[in-house]
């Protein structure tokens, strides 16, 4: 398929899952952001415009991509919990739930951040 394509079909997914999702103080976006070497994390208050707290694979030690990716789960759940932030709302910004992006998740959860 070509990736101009994929490109128009993500963005169209992900319209359709920002219309839904809106991230307030008490219950922050998780947005995941994932490239071609790095996958990214952040924590985001939609009503104030900021980013409250962010984590990347560059930080974090694995052995393969899907254990970097649960790393950046837990790191980005422990510094919710610092912030004193207990749940989020999860975007995962038009890409599939699968792979690096659900272990993402899974991550986090495994911290104590609920979805």
């Amino acid at each position: 398929m070509d990736t101009k394509i994929k490109k128009i079909q993500r963005n169209r997914r992900k319209k359709r899952i920002r219309a839904k999702i809106f991230g307030v103080s008490e219950r922050p976006r998780l947005s995941v952001f994932r490239s071609n070497k790095y996958i990214t994390a952040q924590l985001i208050d939609d009503s104030k415009g900021i980013t409250l707290a962010s984590a990347t694979s560059k930080n974090v030690e694995g052995k393969n991509v899907l254990e970097k990716a649960r790393a950046v789960g837990i790191l980005i759940a422990e510094q919710a919990k610092a912030k004193k932030v207990s749940a989020a709302m999860f975007d995962r910004d038009g890409y599939l739930y699968t792979g690096s992006v659900s272990a993402v998740a899974d991550g986090a959860r495994e911290a104590g951040l609920k979805f």
